[in-house]
């Protein structure tokens, strides 16, 4: 089996990439063109292709790969920029065509909970989705395109619906990033919100783990929730990074204000996700 990779550079691309060097499969790095790319540590083939303005014979040019992981998307982690529907998803559905129209037999693409927009409680890949952000906005537009191109074309399309994914390699501006800068400027304090808002939190690892066992045991399941199924606080999740690693830092809660365009209170429902893992082992 041959697997192509986008975003390969990024933060879950490089985990997906250490998960697959654990299988019998050819795997192939897709970096944007012109990017400064360092091949003896991705210690797989990579393959140069613009996004933007891809070549006709991508799908060639890739290996005619058995399953695509598309992890590429820019713009982030600024979430109302208009970028994402203005030039991000016309970009990425005309790349993700071209391929399925050159043949490709399997599309794994990472969505995201920002496609549930404002509601709470459990989310479960059957509910309708209402996004609030441009950025939610475009991709579930780009979820409903490869919809309504699976009906007119033969390709096995999942739709990993991320939830919120940490730890090595993540942006500066994550939370777990900022901690640890904290910690290692040693302050005395951390700020951040109040913390009382509950999340659906999996490191990066175990979804990298998620992702590599659907796309090599391929199936036509559309979306489906990547996510660990537990609400939990983020005030509690800090403070137990700070436990298990041993920091000496306290917290300044109630500094940064609650996002205005998440609920207090949301996660995933993960009862698709286990019933299709205990059916792959």
């Amino acid at each position: 089996m041959r697997i192509a990779v986008t975003g390969a550079t990024g933060f879950i691309g490089t985990h997906v990439l250490a998960e697959l060097s654990k299988h019998l499969v050819d795997i192939v790095a897709v970096v944007r063109r012109n990017a400064p790319v360092d091949r003896a540590a991705l210690r797989t083939e990579v393959i140069q292709i613009d996004l933007q303005n891809p070549p006709d014979n991508a799908f060639a040019l890739l290996g005619n790969p058995d399953v695509l992981i598309h992890l590429s998307w820019d713009g982030l982690p600024n979430y109302g920029s208009l970028h994402h529907f203005e030039r991000e998803l016309p970009m990425q559905y005309r790349f993700l065509r071209g391929l399925v129209q050159a043949g490709l037999p399997a599309l794994v693409v990472s969505g995201t909970c920002f496609e549930y927009g404002y509601q709470s409680g459990k989310l479960s890949e059957g509910m309708e989705t209402h996004p609030i952000t441009p950025y939610g906005y475009a991709k579930d537009a780009l979820r409903r395109q490869l919809h309504y191109l699976h009906e007119k074309r033969s390709f096995e399309l999942i739709w990993t619906r991320l939830f919120y994914v940490y730890g090595s390699g993540q942006a500066a501006s994550s939370l777990w990033s900022q901690l640890q800068l904290s910690v290692a400027r040693r302050d005395r304090i951390f700020n951040m919100s109040g913390g009382e808002q509950l999340r659906d939190y999996l490191p990066v690892a175990d979804v990298a783990k998620h992702i590599v066992m659907l796309a090599l045991h391929r199936a036509d399941i559309g979306v489906v929730n990547i996510c660990s199924g537990k609400p939990t606080s983020v005030r509690r999740l800090v403070e137990g990074w700070i436990k298990e690693n041993g920091w000496d830092i306290d917290l300044n809660l109630g500094y940064h204000p609650y996002p205005s365009y998440e609920p207090m209170a949301f996660w995933g429902d993960r009862i698709k996700l286990d019933t299709l893992l205990e059916g792959i082992q």
